[in-house]
């Protein structure tokens, strides 16, 4: 199954420059697995450069898509994948179908003498329900993906990761897009629509 969300890497380049944290040069540390577990993402996922919400998003993982997992960071939920040939980070509350944690654990370490400054967390999601079917939504209009990515709001972070159908806290300022039944916010690095009566995040500009 394909993902819903439309792939704006390239589009949202300028406007993460103001809000994303500023990133030192990294490196990974990896302990090599002769055998990968393979898991199943159970919500379309951001890959990202490195293990956290403040890392830029590479790509995502559909939904029912299956990807490597190569070794999870030590006491985190944040776990090296490769997916289609390309490796990354992924956050493993929304894989399934793998005991990572019997894998070595990696490391992700910064470059001698360079430090990444870390976001300060604003607060939690609201987990997805669980008993939900997965959401089918029509793509917004592009004139909503214009609007949103050319007016960029004030970077929010929140613990985890952010995925369709999370909730937003009450303290996550919500934006409306004209002409639009959602408004909208920027959370964990990308705008996100939200549908205000529940302050469900029902699409993931990536």
């Amino acid at each position: 199954m394909q993902t819903k969300s439309t792939i704006l890497i390239a589009a949202l380049m300028a406007s993460a420059v103001l809000s994303q944290p500023v990133l030192a040069q990294t490196t990974t540390t990896t302990t090599t697995v002769s055998r990968p577990a393979m898991a199943m993402a159970t919500t379309p996922l951001n890959i990202r450069s490195g293990p956290g919400p403040e890392y830029p998003v590479t790509g995502a993982i559909p939904t029912n898509g299956q990807a490597a997992i190569l070794g999870c960071i030590d006491g985190s939920l944040w776990c090296q994948i490769s997916y289609n040939g390309a490796s990354g980070w992924a956050y493993s509350q929304y894989m399934t179908g793998a005991n990572a944690r019997a894998l070595p654990p990696v490391s992700y370490t910064a470059t001698t003498g360079t430090t990444i400054v870390r976001p300060t967390y604003s607060g939690e999601f609201v987990a997805p329900v669980a008993s939900a079917p997965p959401m089918v939504i029509a793509p917004p209009p592009s004139t909503v993906q214009t609007y949103v990515v050319q007016n960029p709001r004030p970077q929010v972070y929140l613990n985890g990761e952010v995925v369709e159908d999370a909730g937003l806290p009450a303290n996550v300022a919500l934006t409306p897009v004209p002409n639009s039944e959602y408004e909208y916010a920027y959370v964990n690095g990308v705008p996100v629509l939200v549908e205000p009566s529940s302050r469900r995040v029902r699409y993931i500009y990536r």
